[in-house]
């Protein structure tokens, strides 16, 4: 990479490293000044995986620790709160921790990892500012013969106060077991959540600090359930995660992205994807003027471009697999479930955002809705009022995978993906045939009737797009909107993969039932023909020969006939 480019920052979460390693930062330190003119110093945000929490959580440490007041100019200089510094930078002592690593194999091993994770970092804290407590080594030594686990922070707190010393304390992943309580029992749950439990004991002894040394804590997590659930152990923060000044704090606006890319150098002339449509979308108050990016969405794509000099197969985050696997499990609720399949459906759903609820809440509709916003799964659509919608194909792929799950639970064995693949190439050479048997043959007709009470055009339409989407010939696209109205499935070539299809495909689909007379099936036959034809004068497809069109008629559970191909 020529020395002129800046290098990517995938991956990284500690702030001095990619300043001083030379790698590109998205600007987000004018919020440093917004948070802390707030009335309220102890602070508490959510946003989903992957939008950059850790990092800013690093800036701030970078920002006010003491240790560093040093190192501002050279840090900051370039930045904005570098130009226009605060009057507490550089003034606390950081006390951070981090819950991502807890183990949660059972009650005993959650409980002693959980103690020796706020003992470690005291011990770092108090080796961190040895210099500034008086006998910090000799309490270190008595801290670690004791194993004190939470009680190590009476420790901190009598050290600091004894010193002056003012102490902010961040913590990054409030939540990152709760899922794993939860599964361990509602009782265990509360045992540890509840009055007298564990984890309370450690928000409550931040509370009582509040009134000495604590002057200021900064919490980030995925969802507010388990702050909530705190109640009167913890009932002092504000939560500002839904504010719209605040909308752009975590991930990218358009503008950002675009500067990311002529800083680091990335060849716009290789992004064949459409990132608008597979990364951008997220809205978090219907006020907020910019949609944002998943940060790492964008940089896992760049990063690729840059390794490989050309988009790669995989557009999508390999990570997400780990969002897939917590919505498999939240769909272990019948009710829960019937949920996921509308929003698959519907692309989105009406629904309220509720703010502050609990875990035993979340199998009530409005709850459950509102924790899969909260995980980045559903976002505000701001053309219509209290809707949440799918925010981009990225996390549409994660619903269209839990379809294909389902629908395979259904039947006695499985789609089979080397099969599957065999008639995808086939559609690419012109042919859509052997791919629309196969799913009809293997998937559509063995399904019972009581069990796939849902299957209509949008099942149909869902169902296809997923499995077209596994193959990586195609980046199929629905409801692309064209001069004509918009079609049903676009199967717009995928550039970056190997082999390229030789045709794309637009399907306009319609959908009968199996008592259907013969005159009703015409008159969707036409319908769809009908539309086919406006969809042909569309500028984007006229006078190609490496499109093809066709209306996909289904009749009952599979039966079909292609019309106008």
């Amino acid at each position: 990479m020529p020395a002129k480019f800046k290098k990517l920052p995938y991956g990284k979460s500690n702030f001095a490293d990619v300043i001083e390693g030379g790698f590109a930062y998205v600007d987000k330190t004018r919020f440093i000044e917004m948070l802390e003119n707030e009335n309220n110093p102890t602070q508490f945000f959510v946003r989903p995986r992957r939008f950059g929490k850790s990092l800013f959580l690093s800036v701030l440490e970078n920002y006010y620790d003491l240790n560093r007041k040093d190192k501002f100019e050279s840090i900051f200089d370039n930045l904005c709160i570098g130009k226009n510094p605060t009057q507490e930078q550089g003034k606390y002592a950081i006390l951070s921790f981090n819950f991502s690593a807890i183990n949660t194999d059972c009650e005993e091993t959650f409980k002693e990892s959980f103690k020796m994770n706020v003992h470690a970092s005291v011990v770092n804290f108090l080796k961190k500012y040895e210099d500034k407590f008086e006998n910090a080594q000799q309490e270190i030594n008595w801290i670690k013969e004791k194993t004190l686990g939470i009680d190590s922070l009476r420790v901190v707190y009598h050290l600091a106060e004894y010193s002056n010393i003012p102490i902010f304390a961040i913590i990054d992943e409030y939540d990152h077991f709760s899922n794993d309580l939860a599964a361990m029992g509602s009782e265990f749950y509360g045992k540890m959540v509840g009055k007298a439990g564990l984890v309370r004991d450690f928000y409550e002894s931040l509370k009582i600090a509040t009134s000495s040394v604590m002057k200021r804590i900064f919490i980030t997590g995925i969802a507010p359930i388990m702050l909530n659930d705190l109640t009167s152990g913890f009932n002092i923060a504000t939560d500002y995660s839904l504010i719209p000044k605040y909308n752009e704090m975590f991930g990218f606006t358009s503008e950002e992205v675009e500067r990311l890319i002529i800083e680091t150098g990335i060849d716009k002339n290789l992004i064949k994807v459409d990132m608008e449509a597979y990364y951008n979308g997220y809205l978090f108050n219907e006020e907020a003027e910019k949609k944002v990016y998943n940060s790492t969405m964008v940089l896992f794509l760049f990063n690729q471009i840059l390794l490989r000099g050309k988009q790669p197969n995989d557009i999508i985050d390999t990570n997400l697999q780990t969002d897939y696997n917590r919505l498999k499990k939240l769909a272990e609720n019948p009710k829960n479930r019937e949920k996921l399949l509308k929003i698959a459906h519907e692309d989105g759903i009406f629904s309220k955002i509720i703010e502050k609820f609990s875990l035993d809440q979340i199998e009530d509709d409005s709850y459950f809705v509102s924790l899969l916003f909260y995980m980045g799964l559903l976002t505000i659509d701001k053309e219509r009022p209290l809707y949440l919608k799918i925010p981009n194909y990225s996390i549409k792929t994660l619903f269209w995978q839990y379809l294909v799950a389902q629908a395979n639970s259904l039947v006695s064995d499985s789609v089979n993906a080397d099969k599957l693949l065999e008639t995808v190439r086939e559609l690419a050479r012109g042919d859509a045939v052997p791919y629309l048997d196969y799913i009809s043959e293997n998937l559509f007709k063995r399904i019972s009737n009581r069990d796939l009470i849902h299957f209509d055009e949008k099942y149909i339409k869902v169902m296809l797009l997923s499995t077209l989407f596994m193959s990586s010939f195609y980046l199929p696209v629905s409801e692309t909107e064209v001069a004509a109205g918009y079609t049903d499935i676009y199967l717009l070539r995928h550039s970056g993969f190997a082999i390229k299809a030789e045709f794309e495909w637009v399907w306009e689909l319609k959908y009968v039932k199996e008592s259907a007379t013969e005159a009703e099936i015409e008159a969707k036959k036409q319908e769809a023909l009908s539309q086919i034809e406006k969809y042909k004068k569309d500028l984007r497809f006229a006078g190609r020969n490496d499109i093809k069109f066709a209306a996909l008629v289904f009749r009952g559970k599979g039966d079909y006939e292609v019309v106008g191909c």
